[in-house]
Formats: C-alpha cells, sequence, structure tokens
C-alpha cells in the first residue's frame, strides 16, 4: 500500500510537500530552492516556536556576554575592543556565506547600511564606552530600555499596539527597570546616557529591520552579515584614529574576544534578527528581558557586583512581567491556532 500511495499523483505531490517542508527547515540549506524558501511562510506554530527558540537561545548568550565583555575591557581600549569585535564576527560570517554558497551581494543593501550603523556602529560602539567605566550588571540593564523604545517606534510606524494584561506586563517590567537603574543616582550619569542612547539606537534598528522584512524577501544570514560588514567600517576608522596602542593579548583578553566573536555577536545577531522576523517588534523586545538579570547575575558570581535590595526588587518585577507576558503569548497563540488565524506569524509569542 506504501508503494501504491507514493506512486499515485497524490503521494507523489505529498511526497514532494514534506521535502520541500524538510527543507525550507533549514536555514543553512545551500540550494537555491532553499535559499528562496528562508523568506517563505512557515506553518503558524512552527513560526512561533522558532521565535521562542531563538531568544531562548540568545538570552544566556548575551546576558553572559556583559562578563566576558568587561573581562575583555581590562585589556584593551572599549573602541578597539567593539572594532575587533565586529570585524571579526563579520568575517566568520562571511566566510559561512561562501561554505553554504549563498549570493554574496549585500540584501537590500539601503535597509542593511542604515541597520549596520545602527545596530553595529551605534549600539555597539556606545555600549563599549559605557561599559569600559560602569558595572556590567548595571550597563546590562539600562541596555534593555530598547524594548520600551522599541515600543513606542513600532506602535509609531509598524502600528503595533499594546493590549490588555501585556499594559501591566510592561508597567511591572519598566518599574523593574527604574528600580535596577536608579535614576536618582546621578553618580555614572555618562555611562548611562550611553547606554540609553545605545538602547535607542538598537530598538531602531530593530525597527528598520521589521520594515525590511515586512517589504522585502530577505534571508536573514546574509543580512546580519552584510549589516555588520558596514556596521564595522566607521568603528574600524575610529578605533584606528584614536588608539595609541593596540590590545594586551593576555589568554584573558583571547577568551573574552573568542567568545563576543562567535557567539556574542555572530550568532546572537543572527538569532535577534530571526526572532524579529517571526515574532512582532515590540514584544520581540520585550521578550529579551531576561537577558539583563542573566547579566546582572553574571557579574554578581563572576565580578563581585552584588545587586542590592533595591535592585533585587527590580529583577523580580522584571520577571514578573515577562511570566505574564509569555503566559498571555501562550494563551493568544493557541487561540489563533484553534481559530485558523492566518496571521498568527506575524503575531508575537507575547501578544
Amino acid at each position: 500500500m506504501k508503494e501504491s500511495t507514493s506512486s499515485s499523483p497524490a503521494g507523489s505531490r505529498a511526497a514532494a510537500t514534506g521535502h520541500n517542508e524538510r527543507r525550507m527547515a533549514d536555514p543553512l540549506d545551500e540550494s537555491p530552492s532553499a535559499r528562496r524558501a528562508v523568506g517563505a511562510p512557515v506553518s503558524p506554530e512552527r513560526g512561533r516556536d522558532l521565535g521562542i527558540l531563538a531568544l531562548a537561545v540568545l538570552a544566556p548568550i548575551w546576558g553572559y556576554g556583559w562578563v566576558a565583555t568587561k573581562v575583555g575591557l581590562d585589556y584593551s581600549r572599549p573602541l578597539t575592543f567593539a572594532a575587533l569585535r565586529v570585524a571579526l564576527s563579520a568575517t566568520c560570517l562571511l566566510a559561512v556565506l561562501v561554505l553554504t554558497r549563498r549570493p554574496l551581494r549585500p540584501p537590500v543593501i539601503g535597509y542593511t547600511i542604515v541597520i549596520g550603523l545602527l545596530q553595529t556602529t551605534a549600539f555597539t560602539g556606545l555600549v563599549m564606552w559605557a561599559l569600559s567605566s560602569a558595572g556590567a550588571g548595571k550597563i546590562a540593564v539600562l541596555t534593555y530600555t530598547m524594548p520600551f523604545w522599541l515600543l513606542l517606534l513600532a506602535w509609531a510606524f509598524l502600528g503595533e499596539r499594546l493590549r490588555g494584561a501585556q499594559w501591566l506586563a510592561v508597567g511591572l517590567a519598566f518599574a523593574g527597570l527604574v528600580l535596577v537603574v536608579s535614576p536618582w543616582h546621578i553618580h555614572g550619569l555618562l555611562a548611562s546616557v550611553l547606554t540609553v542612547a545605545g538602547g535607542l539606537a538598537w530598538a531602531a534598528s530593530a525597527l528598520v529591520a521589521k520594515l525590511a522584512h515586512r517589504r522585502h524577501e530577505v534571508d536573514v544570514l546574509s543580512l546580519t552579515t552584510w549589516q555588520m560588514v558596514f556596521g564595522a567600517l566607521p568603528l574600524l576608522a575610529v578605533a584606528a584614529l584614536t588608539a595609541h596602542h593596540g590590545p594586551d593579548w593576555t589568554p584573558a583578553f583571547v577568551a573574552s574576544l573568542t567568545y563576543n566573536v562567535l557567539l556574542a555577536n555572530a550568532l546572537a545577531w543572527f538569532l535577534w534578527l530571526y526572532a524579529l522576523r517571526r515574532l512582532s517588534a515590540g514584544p520581540a523586545g520585550l521578550g529579551t528581558l531576561a537577558i539583563p538579570v542573566i547579566g546582572v547575575l553574571a557579574a554578581w558570581l563572576q565580578l563581585g557586583e552584588r545587586p542590592g535590595a533595591v535592585e533585587g526588587a527590580g529583577m523580580a518585577l522584571i520577571v514578573g512581567g515577562l511570566a505574564l507576558l509569555v503566559w498571555r503569548g501562550i494563551a493568544q497563540g493557541r487561540r489563533q491556532t484553534a481559530g485558523g488565524d492566518d496571521d498568527v506569524l506575524v503575531q508575537p509569542v507575547v501578544d
């Protein structure tokens, strides 16, 4: 019976469909059809699950990345470290493009350049500068004003609005951030301003990436690679003009740089842009709020940056807000799937 099914026209179409779906699921497949399929729709449940998985892997990588970077900055000027990080990451990703036989032409070049200047040049440069003079845990939390900027930008330009329990979740998360940041303490004001500006640049880059995915069929790996290439150029120029000497190539510095290049930059930005493609922009940003909590805990354990009672309360509020968002997202996703809503693909996991 199995042979007769596969030899019939319907069976052949079913087998071909199953084969194509398996090929679509592999983002590194090197065939032209698979490269086109990277931008094709996937099932609602699979798209949502892949977005969740990307954020779940991203959170510990970026969370610990603040500590790894802080260690590296003991042996290098901040902009030199930033330039090395993004230039080496871009080189690795270009090699992946070659190995997977993807086209080397930059995708939607206007969008890609803007994303690179915002996400790689501005965000990385500003945050590295701030991190050189402030604690890793605090900078990790300050960076995540990004989701709130992104909510405002997504509301203004993408028409994405928060509803119902999401407002309570946002209020909890915002209150938690205020407690952790403690803006009534003016010590370290420059580092705080630089970090918040970096968060705003990151939010703007996320918005541009979302628009690019809405208007064009974009390969995520290619976009990640080329935005990093374009963003690295200004950092390399500034580092060359301002650095009086190179970094101290100690084992600790090499380990820090390796972690940043392979995990916190190349892999993590790919995961972030992929998550943006599968989830709506504002809640995708909110879904990363676990990262500063991990950063604070890692800085506490490794660097001795122990948070006080107020910071601990703030972290608890952030986690509470995240739990509420995830709970509502699961319930909403199930209702949409049960109702056969074709638009579930563009709904966020926490919407």
